[in-house]
Parts: C-alpha cells; structure tokens; sequence
C-alpha cells in the first residue's frame, strides 16, 4: 500500500511538473518576446509595419511654442545649427529653451557675483562662462548619445547584412534595425525608415541619417549603400568588412586608453590632491589654513588657484584625448 502511495505521490509530482511546464511553453511561443518578434518580422514582410509616424508632414521642428518667436528665430541662420545640434543630442529642448536658458544662467551670474568677493579676472571668466553651462550639459549629452550610436553600429551593421542575405529590402531591414534594435541606434533608423515612407528619396533619407548621426562610421555605411544603388554589388559583404572595421578601430582604441591611462590617473591625482591636502590641513591646523578664507590676499589667492587647477586639469585632458 505505502509503495502505491508512493508512486501515485511520484507521478502526481511529475504530472504537475509537465503541466506547468506545457503551460510556460504554450505562453511563450505564442506571447513570449520570441512570438512578438516573429510576428513583427511577419508584418513587415507583409508591408503592414508598426512604425511609428512621427514625422510631420512639413518635416519641419520647431523653435518656439510663440508664433512670432517662431518667425524670429527662423530668420537666423545658426538657430538651424542649434538645432541640429539639438537633434544630435537626442534632447526634447527647442531653440528657444536653450537660448532662455542661456540668457538665466548670464543673467543669474551678473546678479550673484557682485556678492562674492572675487577677484576681477576670475569674476570676468565666470560671467563669460555662465551662459556657457548649458550648452557645455548639451555638448555632453550629445557626446554620449553618439558614442553610444558608435558602439552600436557594428550590431546594426551586422543585422543589416544579415537581414540582406536573407532576402530582405534594405527600406525592410532598416523598419527591423528600428524595432529590434536597443536605442538610440534604433530611433534614428525608425525616423530614415519613416521618411522614406512619406516619399522621401531614399538617399536624401540616408543623407539625413548622416546629418542626424555625424560619425564617420555611419557616413561610410551610408556611402555604401549609395554607391550600391547606383552601381550595384555585395551590399552584404560591405557591411560585413563595414563592421569588422569598426571593431578593429574600437579594439585599437581600447590599447590607446590602456596606454594613456598613467596620464589620466596623473590628471585626476593632480585635480584632487590641493583639495585633499586643504582638507587635511584643516583637520591638522585649522587656524594655519584659515587665512586663506579670512584674509583678503588668501582669498583672492584660493581664487586664483582654483583657476589654475582647471586649466591644468582640462590642459591634461585635452594632451592625452587621442583620436583613432
């Protein structure tokens, strides 16, 4: 009796083993991330694609929410400059929200520093460099984004060649980059895939693309792909070489930061150690260190040395920043 207890338990157990397990199965290839996918590609073969339409139809972004601001802004020609530069960095700020922005930060600087008791030239460089932080914060962002796109676009290229040899269209394979693909990568190839869908030229897609993205990688895959649909060739085999390329570079970079790297440890350890031994100092000997802040010539010297220690440091910056 125990042992068919026991085998009656033991079955039972591998029973619902099975059934949970069917049941996982059963979700996930008709709901799972594999079954989207699937279907995704399915829907793009079909031409029935889920893009997103977020092009305007007048292709047009714009400056300002203000009307006459709008009209004002269009008449310069670097606000066109801004922004692309606005469109590099990935950004939802408008023309107008960097310049106001500027305009506060200048502003707040004129009125913050007759309270403190600076030095002329050093009140002199932070007047000028106010209005400068944001975009120093827009330079970084961009700066970000597009080595992010960078280091992406040899997984871009690989899927595009992939999906080449498979059969698709390239307008096909750029919608399946722009879907399948993590962002940013897949947002600037769902916005070329997108404006060709409303009658844009497909090279004037691609050219956009490269203004978008200014990185001499990408510009090499879009010349590619132009000079193909003139000329004819291995698409596929290009974007192969196009990414081994690319991977080469990225491994030659990766030496060059492991050779310069005394230089930057050298820079932060130069930045730093003033501030650590003032810290020290004050710990030690606050009344020693504490004329510096209390007597006008100590004050106007902690002034001068701060100015001093970013120059250093953004001159050290700028010797071991090595381009490959």
């Amino acid at each position: 009796m125990d042992m068919v207890f026991s085998a009656f338990v033991v079955l039972l157990f591998a029973a619902v083993i099975l059934l949970i397990e069917g049941a996982w199965l059963w979700w996930s290839g008709t709901h799972g991330s594999a079954a989207r996918r699937i279907t995704r590609r399915l829907r793009t073969m079909a031409g029935r694609g889920e893009g997103g339409e977020r092009v305007t139809i007048l292709k047009q972004r714009r400056y300002s929410k203000w009307p006459a601001l709008e009209k004002a802004l269009r008449t310069m020609r670097q606000t066109a400059l801004l922004d692309r530069l606005l469109l590099q960095a990935g950004v939802r700020w408008s023309v107008a929200q960097q310049l106001g922005s500027s305009l506060a930060f200048a502003v707040g600087a004129m009125a913050l520093l007759p309270l403190l008791d600076m030095p002329l030239l050093a009140s002199l460089l932070a007047l000028a460099a106010a209005p400068l932080l944001p975009w120093l914060l827009l330079l970084r962002f961009r700066g970000a984004r597009l080595r992010k796109i960078e280091e992406q676009l040899p997984e871009a290229a690989d899927f595009l060649a992939r999906a080449l040899r498979a059969g698709h269209s390239f307008v096909n394979v750029m919608q399946m980059v722009g879907e399948e693909m993590p962002e940013p990568i897949a947002g600037e190839f769902r916005f070329a895939y997108e404006e060709i869908n409303y009658g844009v030229p497909m090279s004037e897609a691609l050219h956009n693309l490269a203004l978008r993205v200014p990185l001499t990688d990408l510009r090499y895959l879009v010349i590619a792909v132009l000079i193909q649909r003139e000329s004819g060739g291995n698409l596929a085999e290009v974007l192969s070489n196009i990414s081994r390329m690319i991977r080469a570079r990225f491994k030659l970079l990766g030496q060059v930061r492991v050779l310069s790297a005394e230089g930057r440890l050298s820079a932060w350890v130069l930045g730093i150690l003033p501030i650590a031994v003032g810290l020290v100092m004050m710990l030690v000997n606050p009344k020693y260190i504490s004329v510096l802040w209390t007597d006008p010539v100590g004050v106007r010297l902690l002034w001068y040395a701060a100015m001093g220690g970013v120059f250093g440091v953004l001159w050290m910056r700028r010797v071991i920043r090595i381009r490959v």
